[in-house]
């Protein structure tokens, strides 16, 4: 045997596999996927340097793996934009292709909310849990409930589901689904369990109701307002308002009726400077308990010997605005909205590296499979980002698209290829004539600046109407029709109709 094929030899056998040039990684990692709920990238410092948000393990995380600024969910066709974001974690497909979800109330009727999929295969036996169970992991999810399609939950070895869990406590808010984490993993101990692991750690926050414990309200001059008829008082403790902030959209957008832009406790309608503020303040009180109980679980892995050979991910199912360009819900394609956050630390990732990745959250199920050597469900249509995180590569594609189709129809479409970004409007089937578009240089713009805010650089506005970028719009356009067809868009063949009537 040659020298070159014994080194090779000695390495499998031991179970040892070399990967980029972070070093070794284990032949059979662990994986811990953080996902919250309802969060913008720019509530952290190494997103937005204005951010006042103390989060040190999760920053820890960020400056020991790999940021990823092109993080995106592809997108919605429900007002939840939620269900869809974790159908596509879970089984890996495009916005259109999902399986259908049918979602039963407490009173027992049933909302089909997915009117009809271009879905042809079973999914039944290939979301995460199934593809990692059959590969020799014990799975264990820990999540909201009601945003999964059935056959995805079915498959973990363990599931706690908590509806609600969003209370300022250690009963029943973030530290419920952590000390189901902690409880697996000291039972895992307990029965000196050797397989790999795959925990889906969900966790209910910061998604409103924003009930933030009192020491850490305290500390962002937030409170837990509950009067409709009064202002939360101000405090200089609080967050500074998004350099996007807007006091109203400045049109309708298709959705300013719905429950989000209209119903947030602490918020309703208003969109005064003390309102969001204060719900800032509520919304670091909550990510920054969920911080400390992430560190709970790290602990506890380190504990083990365990964290070194863990893949740990942290995102959320999509952004949020909290009062960016006026609006306050996730029914939007701005960049506070369609990006997530989105870092990942373990075996092999060089730290302290930044990359675009240009990922959507749909690729997650093929890239880790990659990185576990389990073979990829011929059912999966994301892309693995594994390339990535070896260093081989900064970004797995060239164009990004984003839907958004929960409210008024056709709805909003968005394309982003390089420094560019258009977003379009089309509520004609809802409401008439109504269509708008929006072009933006996000390296000269990246906070979407509109005409509605303070005036500023000639390129740090929607680009759309000025005549010296009318071929970029052509091309814009062009390129967001490729995508709707390519990703079998319900409604390509109404957008691309010059009239539609209602």
């Amino acid at each position: 045997m040659k020298p070159f094929n014994v080194l090779i030899y000695i390495m499998l056998t031991a179970g040892m596999l070399f990967v980029g040039c972070g070093g070794v990684v284990p032949e059979k990692p662990n994986f811990l996927f953080i996902v919250v709920d309802d969060q913008s990238p720019f509530d952290f410092k190494f997103y937005d340097s204005t951010s006042n948000l103390d989060s040190p393990v999760i920053d820890r995380i960020a400056q020991e793996g790999m940021i990823f600024d092109g993080a995106r969910h592809m997108g919605s066709w429900s007002g939840a934009v939620c269900t869809p974001s974790r159908h596509m974690i879970m089984c890996g497909r495009t916005l259109w292709n999902l399986p259908d979800y049918d979602y039963t109330r407490p009173d027992g009727t049933v909302n089909h909310i997915f009117q009809k999929s271009n879905c042809t295969d079973s999914l039944d036996f290939q979301p995460i849990g199934a593809v990692f169970g059959r590969a020799g992991y014990k799975t264990m999810r820990t999540s909201k409930g009601g945003n999964f399609y059935a056959a995805a939950n079915l498959h973990f070895d363990v599931t706690h589901e908590g509806r609600g869990k969003r209370e300022g406590n250690d009963e029943n808010g973030s530290a419920w689904h952590a000390n189901h984490v902690l409880d697996y993993l000291n039972q895992r101990e307990v029965t000196k369990e050797t397989d790999p692991f795959f925990i889906f750690f969900g966790i209910s926050h910061p998604h409103d109701t924003r009930d933030g414990k009192p020491e850490l309200l305290a500390k962002y001059g937030a409170v837990n307002h509950r009067d409709t008829s009064s202002l939360p008082p101000s405090n200089p403790l609080q967050p500074v308002l998004p350099a996007n902030y807007l006091p109203a959209h400045p049109f309708d957008h298709g959705n300013v009726n719905i429950r989000d832009e209209v119903s947030v406790s602490g918020v309703w309608r208003r969109r005064d400077e003390q309102t969001i503020r204060n719900e800032l303040g509520r919304e670091n009180a909550c990510v920054e308990n969920i911080d400390i109980q992430i560190g709970k679980v790290l602990s506890k892995l380190e504990e083990m010997g365990e964290l070194d050979n863990t893949y740990i991910v942290y995102t959320s199912d999509h952004g949020i605005a909290i009062g960016r360009h006026g609006l306050t819900g996730k029914q939007n394609l701005y960049e506070h909205t369609w990006r997530v956050p989105f870092i990942v630390k373990g075996p092999g990732i060089a730290p302290g590296k930044r990359v675009e990745g240009n990922i959507y959250l749909l690729d997650v199920l093929p890239t880790f499979c990659d990185l576990a050597g389990v073979e990829i469900p011929h059912t999966v249509q994301g892309i693995s980002f594994a390339p990535v995180l070896k260093g081989e590569k900064n970004s797995i594609r060239d164009v990004m698209f984003g839907v958004y189709s929960g409210g008024a129809k056709p709805g909003m479409r968005c394309v982003k290829k390089g420094d560019w970004k258009i977003i379009k409007y089309d509520l004609r089937m809802s409401n008439g004539s109504i269509m708008k578009t929006q072009l933006f240089n996000l390296a000269e713009n990246p906070n979407e600046f509109l005409p509605e805010h303070q005036k500023r650089g000639e390129m740090e506005t929607n680009l759309a109407n000025n005549p010296k970028y009318a071929d970029k719009l052509k091309e814009m356009e062009a390129l967001l029709l490729e995508q709707m067809e390519i990703h079998g868009d319900h409604f390509y063949h109404q957008w691309i109709q010059p009239e539609i009537s209602k």
